[in-house]
């Protein structure tokens, strides 16, 4: 018997073998089959089973059957887009607030709403999975290290305990492209250890009276009391300026410990998810920009701190290597805040009854619009450029100042618009 003659009779078998019904049947259709055949008996079990069609197989399949279809899966993918790119646990828990405005938005029927809110975070990710890209980007900051008043600001080093808002860690990002020379936008960035607060504004160079303005006018905002704030060791914080400012607002003022970022992880995540990812590595110094950065500020304080659900670490445990950690159920700032006796009342009411009435679609079109108008004010000078779609591996050059720009300015893309998300990869 030749090769093809044997693989016409061993497929002729299989169907025999596949409906049998019981193991002797089986066995004689085996001991036939290495008769036959001269194959071995463990040859032709793995050929029978491996080849067998789904249909001639026994027993139903495992798993369970999809509750949700092609409509749900749009609808899920259209929030995670606008909502920024989220993670599943973060998206599931913010469902409940977007999707009244995703009923009128995208026009849902009751049956496809509730297959989005059924869906579990696992299953948003296997869902999520072919549309997810990883790009990581990093720079060296620009701040250099304050001399003055070093033995008047305490060194907080130990692990934060409060059970208020108002203690906030600040920082600032520079925007100086691939070049610190000259004057340049940078984004303070504060952020609230107990509600996940986040107030950013951008200032215009980072010298002791604009960075003392700004953090006033952040201050004012707030929807608690500043009790406290924790720096690094840069100039711009390390001066007699803010000191004695924190000292007539009855503020305590701590510092990290020089050249050690985790002393201020808490901010340095936000720099990442608050600032760097919708304003890229550009270079920005006019005034025109710092005020179309501070109108996008304005509308991503609302989006982050109203609308967008967050996770906190409750506890570490170390499992042999392994570091287990574990968090808490997501919230979004404002709901932490609600649940805080020492918050501002009527700031708080304010904010809920604004949340009420905020579009979240709106929302992230209109920051979108106001992203855009910061991109066109980015300066030439320092600044990458390349062709659209090249990513973090791409070819860049500096254009000098003279020269116009022919080509699209690259940045990483932003956390909340489809215009960006061609920009750079999404987490």
């Amino acid at each position: 018997m030749g090769p093809q003659a044997k693989s016409e009779y061993v497929a002729q078998m299989r169907d025999r073998y596949v409906r049998a019904k019981t193991r002797r049947e089986q066995g004689r259709l085996l001991a036939e089959a290495m008769t036959v055949t001269g194959y071995h008996r463990k040859a032709l079990i793995r050929a029978w089973r491996r080849s067998a069609p789904p249909a001639a197989r026994r027993g139903r399949p495992r798993g369970r059957t999809r509750r949700y279809g092609p409509a749900a899966v749009r609808v899920l993918k259209a929030i995670w887009a606008a909502a920024g790119y989220p993670w599943s646990l973060r998206l599931k828990a913010l469902l409940p607030i977007w999707l009244p405005w995703a009923r009128k938005r995208l026009a849902l029927s009751a049956t496809v709403e509730a297959q989005v809110r059924a869906i579990s975070a696992r299953q948003i990710d296997r869902v999520l999975a072919p549309d997810k890209r990883r790009i990581r980007r990093r720079m060296y900051g620009r701040t250099k290290p304050g001399t003055l008043l070093k033995h008047h600001i305490p060194i907080k080093t130990d692990h934060w305990d409060v059970t208020e808002p108002g203690f906030m860690e600040v920082d600032l990002v520079s925007h100086s492209g691939e070049r610190a020379e000259g004057e340049f936008l940078h984004s303070l960035d504060m952020t609230d250890i107990h509600t996940t607060w986040v107030e950013t504004g951008a200032v215009l160079g980072k010298s002791q009276v604009r960075v003392q303005e700004a953090l006033e006018q952040l201050r004012q905002q707030l929807p608690f009391a500043l009790l406290g704030i924790d720096s690094d060791n840069g100039s711009e914080f390390i001066n007699a300026h803010l000191h004695g400012y924190c000292q007539a607002q009855q503020i305590q003022f701590t510092r990290g410990r020089p050249y050690k970022k985790d002393d201020n992880a808490h901010v340095e995540q936000k720099n990442w998810t608050h600032v760097r990812k919708h304003m890229g590595y550009l270079r920005y110094d006019t005034e025109a920009a710092r005020t179309a950065m501070n109108n996008v500020y304005a509308d991503l304080r609302l989006l982050q701190n109203l609308l967008l659900p967050s996770v906190k670490l409750r506890s570490k445990e170390r499992v042999g290597a392994r570091l287990r950690r574990r968090y808490g159920p997501p919230q979004t700032p404002l709901e932490r805040v609600q649940a805080c006796p020492h918050a501002d009342a009527a700031k708080v009411a304010a904010l809920v009854a604004l949340r009420a009435r905020l579009d979240p679609f709106a929302l992230a079109a209109r920051i979108e619009t106001h992203l855009e108008r910061v991109y066109a004010l980015a300066s030439s000078r320092g600044t990458q450029i390349g062709r659209t779609g090249g990513g973090a591996d791409a070819a860049a050059q500096t254009a000098p100042a003279s020269t116009p720009l022919k080509t699209t300015i690259q940045t990483p893309r932003p956390s909340v618009t489809p215009f960006m998300a061609r920009r750079g990869a999404v987490r």
